[in-house]
């Protein structure tokens, strides 16, 4: 492949730039010497990085592999790729933080769940490696073993929960067979609702999967039993689940910043919709995240909108440095109009190896990028590449992806609405859902003429989610072909302004005490509600907690909300105090209050001085009870007992 060094040199200015024709060879001694210097090394090669590693020991400044050659040179357009080299370069030198690992243990008890023979046969194979339990579906015609080597037993499983290394499994028609079993397995009475627990499971049952997106499920393999060489290949991978295994903790959560409910009403569930796995669950006001079961997916932090969750493989503002990286270099190295392919490693590297290989490679302005999960690109980083300068994206699928798209689909759905109120045609944002590289070709040649912005942004990014789109959309906004102020957005978008009818509000502030963010606010000195539309997440915990129910969300971005103060949304006379003058209420609820109490209530006769408590702060109120030695519970009428906090409470519920 053509290698244009002088390209090169123009995206990653700052960098030492040397080519070599057999590095791997009769030049290693050239790798040796630039290993022993200080700073990052990256080495544009990734087939021979074993050899590269392998001849130097732990090195400070640590080595960074790039593929050039199946991404950029093994293309018809391999001749212009020098800005993509340049490009893919450049986003290698960001370096990406550690993360937390999580450690699941395994002491090899499996069961094998099967129909028939095939469970035992697995059985057998495993007896050598792991303590194995076999339990029969239909176990009718199934000669029993000469030697009784392992369990096995009759059952179906009724319920599965649990991850690798501490399986909890519900059982019904459980029976052990009896010693004396002839020609066929004859069974013990059956019992429902037994209990099994387990590291691993292998399920050849050739039934429904006993998991959500069972592909993520840890220690639970499953094969078709009808398909000899996927149960082989489902056996071999168990035989070597024993002992302890670090798994990386995908999510970060902070409990704190969860906006999922309040007062036992519910506000956002997104994370909950989206999370394939059931690895999240309702935990009082928040969200708690299994880390065992989590397998990474990263929807619940896409969506997630006050950043609670936040995802570690890269963070987002790691992510968003290198994509910045990558078009700022691809443009200062003479590239246009660049097109962002996304993809994990497991489908779209081998997809793109293959259009290398036999096919016309990609197109020289199309840059891939490999990702650990599509589904953990967030709206913040769809923004920031378009601010950045590139043309479209595409994230490359599988025809039939392992677990739920619903998160990047409404990811998509946003930015696409986003770019087509700021005057962006064409389809900017899409997914490409195959598994076959000459359609991978066609759609990405099919894009047609695109054309970014002219002069892109440059800015640095660090922080949250939140604050990493707040900035995007307002560079977004300023360059865009047409601004405008404010874009209405589809349901459900993480950003917006709350509707209030004011004639039915009574400034309970009830809303306030519920809103995670700050967004609806009060004043101590005077009854006002005020909202700040920039802080706003959309999570509808007012909405539910609004006991008039005259709040309504409106997702939309109003790109002037940055920079508005709050605005007062519903404002009232103060009710004063009639003994002190201390403002402690709304005075047209108070008097309302008064209308209804006296005369018509006990409490208050018409005329009484007690009346004039309705119409005292609660400091004066006490003092006046007092001097007047009311007892509230004297000449009580004889009636029901008084109600409570909770009585209301379960009153709302129901009514809601």
């Amino acid at each position: 492949m053509r290698l244009d060094v002088a390209t090169i040199r123009r995206g990653c200015p700052n960098c030492e730039i040397r080519s070599y024709r057999h590095l791997c060879g009769a030049e290693l001694d050239h790798f040796r010497s630039a290993a022993k210097a200080d700073g990052p090394l990256t080495v544009a090669c990734t087939q021979q990085a074993a050899q590269f590693t392998g001849e130097i020991d732990e090195r400070p400044g640590g080595i960074s592999f790039v593929n050039i050659r199946e991404t950029a040179g093994w293309s018809r357009d391999g001749a212009n790729a020098g800005a993509k080299m340049a490009a893919l370069l450049a986003a290698a030198e960001i370096p990406a933080p550690d993360y937390p690992l999580v450690t699941l243990s395994s002491d090899g008890v499996i069961l094998i769940y099967g129909q028939d023979e095939a469970a035992i046969e697995a059985g057998r194979l495993l007896a050598d490696h792991l303590n194995v339990t076999v339990m029969v579906k239909q176990p009718a015609g199934v000669t029993p073993p000469a030697a009784a080597v392992f369990p096995i037993v009759k059952g179906t499983i009724r319920n599965a929960r649990g991850h690798f290394g501490a399986f909890e499994l519900t059982i019904d028609d459980y029976a052990q067979p009896r010693p004396s079993s002839r020609d066929r397995f004859v069974f013990e009475a059956p019992r429902n609702g037994a209990s099994s627990r387990c590291d691993l499971v292998l399920d050849l049952s050739g039934g429904a999967p006993l998991f959500p997106a069972h592909d993520l499920r840890d220690g639970y393999l499953r094969a078709d039993p009808r398909d000899p060489a996927a149960v082989l290949r489902a056996v071999l991978t168990a035989r070597d689940l024993v002992g302890s295994f670090d798994k990386p903790r995908y999510v970060d959560f902070t409990p704190s910043l969860c906006a999922h409910s309040r007062s036992k009403l519910t506000g956002c569930h997104r994370c909950l919709d989206l999370c394939p796995t059931g690895a999240i669950t309702p935990d009082g006001d928040h969200v708690a995240v299994n880390a065992d079961i989590c397998a990474g997916c990263g929807q619940c932090a896409a969506a997630c909108p006050t950043g609670a969750a936040s995802y570690a493989l890269p963070p987002a503002d790691t992510q968003l440095q290198m994509l910045r990286a990558m078009l700022l270099a691809y443009r200062d190295a003479g590239g246009a109009d660049p097109v962002l392919l996304l993809h994990d490693s497991g489908h779209g590297t081998p997809l793109i190896d293959a259009l290398a290989r036999h096919g016309d490679g990609l197109p020289a302005n199309v840059l891939p990028l490999v990702v650990n999960e599509l589904t953990q690109v967030g709206l913040e980083a769809v923004i920031g590449v378009f601010a950045y300068g590139v043309a479209a994206v595409r994230f490359l699928l599988r025809a039939k992806p392992r677990h739920g798209v619903t998160g990047l689909l409404q990811t998509i759905a946003m930015a696409e609405t986003i770019l087509a109120g700021l005057g962006f045609d064409g389809r900017r944002v899409a997914t490409i859902e195959t598994d076959d590289p000459d359609i991978l070709a066609d759609q990405l040649t099919g894009i047609g003429p695109l054309a970014g912005l002219e002069t892109p942004a440059t800015f640095r990014t660090v922080g949250k989610r939140g604050d990493l789109l707040r900035f995007g959309l307002s560079e977004l906004h300023r360059l865009a072909p047409k601004p405008v102020d404010v874009i209405a957005l589809p349901a459900g978008a993480p950003i917006g302004a709350v509707t209030v009818d004011a004639g039915g509000c009574t400034l309970c502030l009830s809303c306030v005490s519920a809103c995670p963010t700050g967004a609806l606010r009060a004043d101590p000195e005077r009854p006002v509600l005020k909202f700040v539309e920039d802080a706003c997440v959309q999570c509808g915990l007012c909405q539910s907690t609004c006991p008039e129910k005259v709040i309504t969300l409106t997702p939309q971005i109003d790109f002037r909300a940055r920079r508005a103060p709050a605005r007062v949304i519903k404002e009232e006379e103060p009710a004063l105090c009639v003994r002190c003058g201390t403002p402690f209420g709304v005075k047209s609820t108070i008097d309302r209050i008064a209308t209804k109490l006296e005369g018509r209530h006990w409490m208050y006769p018409t005329g009484d001085r007690r009346t004039e408590a309705l119409r005292m702060c609660a400091d004066c109120r006490v003092i006046v009870m007092s001097e007047q030695q009311f007892d509230p519970i004297q000449d009580v009428p004889e009636r029901a007992p008084p109600r409570t906090t909770d009585d209301y409470l379960r009153q709302r519920e129901n009514k809601d």
